[in-house]
C-alpha cells in the first residue's frame, strides 16, 4: 500500500509548513491507500484526527487514513485536521493544505518516480497495466505527440537531462497481442514541470463564508541550497499584502463571487483578476552576478518578467 504524509499546523503555529512529506497521488480502482496526518506538536500531545475530501467530513477518525480498495468516487483533494480536549474545550489545528488523489478505473497509468522534477534531472516514468498483459509495445506521448516507442515487455521510460522544453502532459500507450488480435490502452495524462497556477479554495469551512483561501502553486526549478521563495498576491494588478514566504493567504471574496464546485484552478475574470507571483534571488558564480527571475500568473497565463 502507498503512504501519504499530510502535514498539519497547530492553532499556535498558525499555518506555517503544511506541507505534503511523500507518497504517490495515482492509483488503480481496487488497490489500497493509505495517508498519515502529521501534527507538529513539540509536546507529544494526544491528539484525535478529522478527514476531509474537499469539504465533505469522512468517517474515519485515525492518525492513518485507510482506502482498502479504493473506487474513482474516492478520488478528490484530501486534507486533515488535529482535534484535542482540554480543560477550557476543544482545541483544533488549521486543515492541512489539500493533496489530490487520483483513482483511475482504467487499464494503464502512468507514474512519475519521483516530484518535483527538476532542470538537469533525469525524468523516470512507469507505465503501469492493470493485469500482466504480454506487452510488445509501449510509447510515451508529451501533448498528445508522439516522445518515445519501446519494443519489448518494458514499460519504463528514462528521459535524461530534462529541461523546461520537456514541460507537458505526458500519457503513455501499452499493446499487446491476444487471440489473434491485438489490443491497446492509454493513460490519462500527468502533468510534468507544472507552470505556476493559482488555486481558489471556496470550500474551507473553518474560512466561513465571506473568506476562501488563494494558494500559489509554483515549481522551482534550482537544486539545493536554494534561495528562498516569496510570495505576491494581487487583486485587479494592486499588490494585497506585503511578501510572504507562505504559499497561501486569505482574502474576501469579491462582490458577486459565484461559488462553484471543489477547490477551483481559475481566476474567475468575470468578478475580479487575482494572481499571484512567486520571486526568487538566484546567485550565479563570479564574474556573473545576481539575476532576478520571477513567475507570474494572471488568468490562465504564466509570465517571465
Amino acid at each position: 500500500a502507498h503512504i501519504l504524509h499530510l502535514t498539519v499546523c497547530t492553532c499556535r503555529l498558525k499555518a506555517r509548513s503544511c506541507t505534503i512529506v511523500s507518497g504517490d497521488s495515482m492509483i488503480f480502482s481496487g488497490e489500497p491507500l493509505s495517508l498519515r496526518c502529521i501534527i507538529p506538536d513539540p509536546y507529544q500531545a494526544s491528539w484525535g484526527y478529522l478527514w476531509f475530501r474537499g469539504s465533505v467530513q469522512l468517517p474515519q477518525t485515525g492518525e492513518i487514513f485507510q482506502l482498502w480498495n479504493a473506487n474513482v468516487k474516492e478520488s478528490g483533494k484530501y486534507s486533515c485536521q488535529g482535534k484535542k480536549e482540554t480543560d477550557v474545550g476543544s482545541i483544533k489545528t488549521l486543515r492541512s493544505l489539500p493533496y489530490e488523489i487520483h483513482v483511475d478505473g482504467g487499464f494503464a497509468i502512468l507514474q512519475l518516480a519521483k516530484r518535483p522534477v527538476l532542470v538537469g534531472d533525469a525524468l523516470d516514468l512507469k507505465c503501469r497495466l492493470r493485469g500482466n498483459a504480454p506487452v510488445h509495445e509501449t510509447i510515451l506521448y508529451r501533448d498528445g505527440i508522439q516522445v518515445m516507442v519501446q519494443s519489448g515487455s518494458s514499460l519504463n521510460f528514462h528521459l535524461p537531462h530534462v529541461t523546461l522544453e520537456d514541460e507537458g502532459r505526458y500519457s503513455c500507450r501499452v499493446s499487446w497481442d491476444l487471440s489473434r488480435r491485438t489490443h491497446s490502452v492509454m493513460s490519462v495524462p500527468t502533468l510534468v514541470l507544472a507552470k505556476p497556477v493559482l488555486e481558489i479554495d471556496i470550500d474551507n469551512a473553518q474560512l466561513g463564508q465571506y473568506k476562501m483561501n488563494l494558494i500559489c502553486h509554483v515549481q522551482y526549478n534550482a537544486p539545493a541550497p536554494a534561495a528562498p521563495v516569496n510570495y505576491y498576491f494581487y487583486k485587479n494588478n494592486n499588490l494585497l499584502g506585503p511578501a510572504n514566504s507562505l504559499n497561501h493567504m486569505h482574502v474576501r471574496k469579491a462582490t458577486g463571487w459565484q461559488a462553484k464546485p471543489q477547490n477551483l484552478r481559475v481566476c474567475p475574470g468575470d468578478y475580479f483578476r487575482k494572481s499571484c507571483k512567486g520571486v526568487n534571488d538566484i546567485k550565479f558564480s563570479p564574474g556573473v552576478g545576481n539575476n532576478l527571475s520571477s513567475l507570474f500568473l494572471t488568468n490562465h497565463e504564466m509570465f517571465l518578467v
